[in-house]
């Protein structure tokens, strides 16, 4: 693989391109022509978006997750003459993310459909931006045997996980003798300050309105719950190493300090910057060096104080229940995250469709964990196994809800 250093161009592959994390990636790459080339791009339902961004990069292919949007796209590429080659389908966003050609690949698709093309960048041994957490919360153990057998670079893009990331020694063998534990802040979402009991009349467009960052609506509804935390702190196991009771997490309303790292000794060192994704994402693509990002540099004289409080302090456990539950499936059976993810994935889409109420996708989580007794597992297929079994399973449980 070619090292950034050499000034030959990156070869990157956008897996999720129409999305929050693909645009800020596509924004980066825009302001660094010299270094990036747009080798591949994928999509799952904006065919005009992403015909947008087959004008402006010209990928060598741009693939749609179905065929239908697949056949759109084609049509529409053609009209223009574009020399972007239009694929459809799973397999072929798996294709572009271990092509030889491609030197490193921007996982963000969203949920457990990304597993697959993610662990096919891991097994070719690219350098793999992981913007999609659930590759390492359904994965878990197999995904990073994946990572090491194919000599792949795994980079966190998540703010919190990259936040802790550059806040490490950059020799991982260091972290077990040196680490105390991993700090993860979390913004505490639109609903940090409500009343409890008023959580289960919320609407979806109330839980997407984010006060710091701009995000999809699936990862909106989870930050409102703060089961993106819950995933965080799965994530952070399996990425740093770290034992479950190593990590903890307070709320940082102002989205400044985006994580920290307490060492053995009771330092605490922290990474900060304006709440804006192109940061971590400019990290990844020039790691180990760093370049212009795009993002706002923080006004240290215009801040007026940093505050932090504990998940748990003035009603929060009855507002959040769902983050607690990370520690739990951690040290449950193996396969225990996973079904944590289906149901939470099945949760929010229901509530999202109107027919569970906010406070219902906690009872979701929880009933479908109860249900579903995972055993180790030891292949892709058994992952999909456990997905599919785990979001019958939520479903079920959705019907009985509603």
């Amino acid at each position: 693989m070619n090292n950034l250093a050499d000034k030959v161009k990156q070869r990157i592959a956008i897996l999720g391109s129409t999305g929050s994390i693909g645009l800020n990636t596509l924004d980066v790459i825009a302001h660094h022509p010299d270094r990036f080339e747009v080798f591949a791009l994928s999509a799952a339902t904006q065919v005009d978006v992403l015909l947008q961004q087959c004008v402006q990069f010209k990928p060598v292919f741009a693939v749609m997750a179905s065929e239908p949007h697949g056949r759109a796209l084609e049509q529409k590429c053609r009209a223009l003459n574009l020399p972007t080659r239009v694929l459809c389908g799973a397999a072929a966003i798996t294709m572009i993310a271990a092509h030889e050609s491609v030197d490193a690949v921007m996982a963000a698709i969203v949920g457990a459909a990304g597993l697959a093309s993610c662990l096919a960048a891991a097994r070719s041994g690219k350098r793999l931006l992981l913007a999609n957490k659930e590759a390492l919360v359904v994965g878990g153990d197999y995904f990073l045997q994946a990572v090491a057998q194919g000599g792949a670079k795994l980079l966190p893009i998540d703010s919190e996980h990259s936040a802790v990331f550059q806040a490490l020694p950059q020799d991982a063998a260091l972290w077990p003798r040196q680490i105390d534990k991993i700090i993860l802040t979390a913004s505490g979402g639109p609903f940090r300050q409500r009343a409890p009991e008023t959580l289960r009349d919320v609407t979806p467009e109330q839980a997407c309105a984010h006060p710091n960052w701009v995000m999809g609506r699936k990862i909106s509804i989870d930050s409102a719950t703060m089961m993106n935390k819950a995933l965080e702190v799965i994530e952070a196991h399996f990425l740093f190493g770290v034992q479950p009771q190593q990590i903890e997490v307070v709320i940082h309303p102002q989205s400044v300090i985006h994580s920290m790292v307490q060492y053995q000794d009771h330092s605490v060192i922290a990474q900060l910057g304006t709440p804006d994704m192109k940061v971590p994402i400019a990290y990844g693509l020039c790691w180990p060096e760093r370049m212009t990002s795009g993002a706002a540099a923080l006004d240290f004289g215009s801040m007026s104080d940093l505050t932090f409080e504990s998940p748990n302090a003035n009603g929060h456990p009855q507002r959040f229940p769902g983050l607690k539950l990370a520690w739990s499936v951690l040290q449950a059976t193996p396969g225990s995250t996973a079904v944590l993810n289906a149901a939470n994935e099945v949760a929010v889409a229901a509530f999202l469709d109107g027919r569970i109420r906010f406070d219902q996708i906690h009872v979701v989580n929880l009933e479908t964990l109860a249900s579903v007794v995972p055993s180790r597992p030891e292949s892709l297929e058994d992952l999909l196994a456990l997905d599919a079994c785990s979001r019958s399973a939520a479903q079920q449980v959705v019907q009985r809800v509603c």
